[in-house]
């Protein structure tokens, strides 16, 4: 770490309120890296934004600087012949939307390089679900990543501790001294590993409802525009789309089974859950949009429902998944290669009504419970336990019939699932109608 400032200084003053400049931001974020911040300095530093907060010009400059704190793609030198593209989700209960999202963006001439994150807490991670698959290598070297991107046209990998480093150890900190939830923080660690990925545009899914990381609609609606801003300042137009999380996305929860209904959605898109079907185009049509490739919504999202109703999209996601060590027949014989549980049995409502209410966050911690989740990055994962056919708001629903259908390793896990989820959904006489599935978009573009 330079002389040119000490760090505790540096602490001071954002605790006192004042401004950072960009060298100071930068030493910062160098001592992150390096290790010459040490955990003390970096745990009050982060509490010091917490309750500060950083003005735009500052998220800039900390977005930027955890960008450039280790490796950037580039992809200048492969002569794409489109626009590298990507989405980002805050995260959600069933949220599988990219599986079949980068595909179909793929089949439209985008190049969609998705570097996804495990499951943390109540929601599942990206990785975790393609990591059922048996084989699937989701590490693959940069190398073999970016030559992927260009042959299939889209790539989903995990985090490599090259690309932002700073953000990796910030984040653990973040964790264990109770500011995970400062907007700034937010906005400098989704972007800097983003826009470490070399895109010409990006679309956020910023969720909020009971089963989001932004519960609060507000707070939804500040990391929209952070984000937005910030993106589009450091020079990658962006659009963000706050949407529902009131309720499970799509009809599953579980590695294997999302999987399942994400290649049931791509070879028999007609029979696909409604809203997972409309937001999956609508990010696809944002994409394709953002990008270029379209200049306008309403062509792009016929574009994307093309994709995926000729089998273009289904094609590309049998081939990434190949290409990635993964069975080349996962389409066709799926239910050889996602083996199901021993105890499949249904959670039966003990009355009837209209589905009110969900408590998503508790039946996302209730998949924890079984280790289809993690509490900590290093918890094993058991990738088949989970829940399918899961109803919906505003659903009837008689006594006896089932709520949801539990795939379960045994009868100890299956009584656990028919004595808990039954109370995480709320049943009444009245009709209401489904929540609304895109509250707002906003954006740099």
């Amino acid at each position: 770490m330079s002389a040119l400032f000490l760090p505790q200084e540096l602490i001071r003053k954002k605790r006192d309120g004042l401004i950072l400049n960009d060298p100071e931001i930068g030493f910062l974020v160098q001592g992150i890296t390096d290790g010459s911040l040490t955990d003390a300095q970096l745990g009050a530093f982060a509490m010091a934004v917490f309750k500060c907060g950083m003005t735009m010009d500052e998220r800039v400059s900390l977005t930027q600087h955890m960008m450039h704190s280790g490796d950037t793609l580039q992809w200048q030198d492969l002569n794409l012949d489109g626009p590298v593209v990507d989405k980002h989700s805050t995260g959600g209960v069933g949220d599988k939307i990219s599986l079949m999202l980068a595909p179909i963006v793929a089949a439209c001439g985008g190049y969609v390089p998705m570097i996804s994150g495990r499951g943390l807490g109540h929601t599942g991670g990206t990785l975790d679900k393609l990591e059922s698959i048996p084989e699937y290598n989701g590490t693959p070297d940069n190398k073999k990543f970016r030559s992927l991107v260009k042959e299939v046209g889209c790539a989903i990998i995990g985090q490599t501790a090259k690309l932002a480093p700073a953000d990796q150890r910030f984040y653990a900190t973040r964790d264990v001294t109770a500011t995970v939830e400062s907007i700034d923080l937010i906005t400098a660690s989704i972007l800097s590993k983003k826009l470490a990925s070399g895109l010409d545009a990006l679309v956020m899914d910023i969720k909020t409802g009971n089963g989001a990381f932004a519960a609060n609609y507000s707070m939804a609606q500040e990391l929209a525009q952070s984000i937005a801003n910030v993106s589009s300042k450091s020079g990658v137009p962006t659009s963000c789309l706050i949407t529902d999380m009131s309720q499970v996305l799509g009809h599953s929860v579980g590695n294997a089974i999302e999987v399942k209904e994400c290649i049931n959605f791509l070879i028999k898109p007609e029979n696909a859950n409604l809203r997972l079907l409309k937001l999956t185009i609508e990010l696809a049509a944002h994409m394709l949009q953002l990008s270029g490739i379209e200049s306008d919504l309403e062509t792009a999202r016929v574009k994307s429902q093309d994709a995926l109703t000729s089998g273009k999209a289904a094609a590309i996601f049998e081939q990434m998944i190949s290409a990635l060590g993964g069975p080349s027949d996962l389409l066709e014989k799926s239910h050889k290669h996602l083996v199901p549980m021993p105890v499949i049995r249904p959670i039966v409502a003990k009355s009837s009504g209209h589905v009110l209410e969900m408590d998503v966050r508790a039946i996302g911690l209730s998949m924890i419970h079984l280790k289809a989740g993690r509490t900590k990055s290093s918890d094993p994962i058991d990738h088949g336990v989970g829940l399918s056919d899961i109803v919906e708001i505003g659903q009837w629903i008689d006594k006896g019939e089932p709520f949801a259908i539990a795939h379960a390793r045994d009868k100890e896990q299956l009584s656990y699932l028919q004595e808990t989820i039954p109370g995480f959904i709320s049943l009444g006489a009245k009709h209401i109608e489904p929540p609304t599935l895109i509250h707002e978009i906003l954006g740099s573009n």
